[in-house]
């Protein structure tokens, strides 16, 4: 009886089994159809989805190898006695555009301050009261601008200089080129009367022997167009003061280094220039070459030739010693009345731009 029934259990199982199946069938299926289409849609839409383009942004703080000095941005004042590459940098910019920072050594000293103080006063037309001693990273961004520098006037000479009385600077044009821009120092305008050594050959002292006396002038330095005449080597004694490797251009003023070239004028009625300037600039002008001096007031051609003021001697001064020295070779030859008036350029407007547009600087 037992065998009769072993069979019974797995038929059971296997019609359970199949009914399970016929019972969920449609709901699966329906399910996987479900999933077919989803994942169709998502297929679709994503192939119908616009293409997006991302453009990498470059940080601008950050220049490839090669770039020039001007791609960097300053990221810091640079202040008097600092150091370091953005110094260099500033320093290098400086020389690129003419204006002498002194030795391209890394070091904000005096020498690249004075340069500053002639980029300012030129370029951004800062008037001295405005300038400033230290490099922002605005001032900074003038400097590595495309900017240029075009002289006032064309010469009948193929070199000449000229000389800004209200901006304080001085710059040096061959055959049509800037080849130099200097910061100066010219006179103050004051009446003085001091105790003056001459050397011999100096202007007032026609002797051999170096002379002292008391002397009265006023100290300008009178505009007009002149012309170099004469020069000297190394420290001289003049009535106008303590001159080095100067360049005579109106009677006894002229164009010399000196141990102070501070931002205002502040001597007797010559040219100030930075002594390690002075060191070169003679060998860059020729007996001859014009020299154009802007008072801000009248054009070069409007006040001619014009000498310095006469001083006159101090009726309150007693001369009492004088000392022999040995008599170097001078040149006795006074400054000619200019009757030719050089052809005159129309100044054009100063811009000044950010870097990457150009901008046009016409002293002036």
């Amino acid at each position: 009886m037992t065998d009769q029934f072993e069979p019974i259990e797995p038929i059971v199982d296997e019609v359970a089994h199949r009914s399970w199946w016929a019972h969920w069938r449609p709901a699966i299926i329906a399910s996987i159809l479900f999933v077919s289409v989803v994942a169709g849609i998502v297929v679709v839409r994503e192939q119908n989805k616009p293409v997006v383009t991302t453009t990498t942004t470059i940080d601008p703080t950050l220049c490839p190898p090669g770039s020039p000095i001007t791609c960097l941005p300053l990221t810091r004042t640079i202040k008097r006695g600092m150091k370091g590459d953005d110094v260099l940098r500033i320093q290098q910019r400086l020389k690129d555009l003419k204006f002498d920072p002194g030795v391209v050594d890394g070091i904000y000293g005096g020498d690249t301050l004075m340069a500053v103080w002639a980029f300012q006063a030129l370029v951004l037309k800062m008037s001295r009261d405005t300038l400033v001693d230290f490099v922002t990273p605005v001032l900074w961004d003038s400097m590595r601008g495309n900017v240029v520098i075009t002289p006032r006037r064309e010469s009948d000479t193929p070199n000449h200089v000229e000389v800004y009385l209200p901006e304080q600077v001085m710059i040096v044009v061959k055959e049509k080129d800037i080849v130099l821009i200097s910061h100066i120092s010219s006179g103050t305008g004051q009446e003085w009367c001091e105790e003056v050594i001459v050397d011999p050959g100096e202007e007032g002292n026609k002797g051999a022997d170096v002379i002292k006396d008391g002397i009265c002038g006023q100290a300008i330095t009178p505009g007009g167009i002149y012309y170099f005449y004469n020069r000297k080597v190394g420290q001289r004694e003049s009535k106008l003061g303590t001159m080095w490797n100067p360049v005579y251009f109106n009677y006894g003023v002229a164009i010399h280094g000196a141990m102070t070239v501070p931002k205002e004028p502040a001597s007797h009625g010559c040219v100030r220039i930075p002594i390690f300037i002075s060191e070169y600039f003679p060998a860059m002008v020729e007996y001859g070459d014009r020299v154009y001096v802007f008072d801000g007031v009248k054009t070069p051609e409007e006040n001619g030739s014009q000498p310095p003021p006469w001083d006159k001697k101090d009726p309150n001064y007693t001369t009492t010693t004088s000392s022999t020295t040995t008599i170097p070779k001078t040149t006795t030859t006074v400054p000619k009345v200019i009757t030719t008036v050089p052809k005159v350029t129309t100044p054009v407007t100063t811009t000044v731009a950010p870097p990457s547009v150009t901008s046009t600087v016409v002293p002036g």
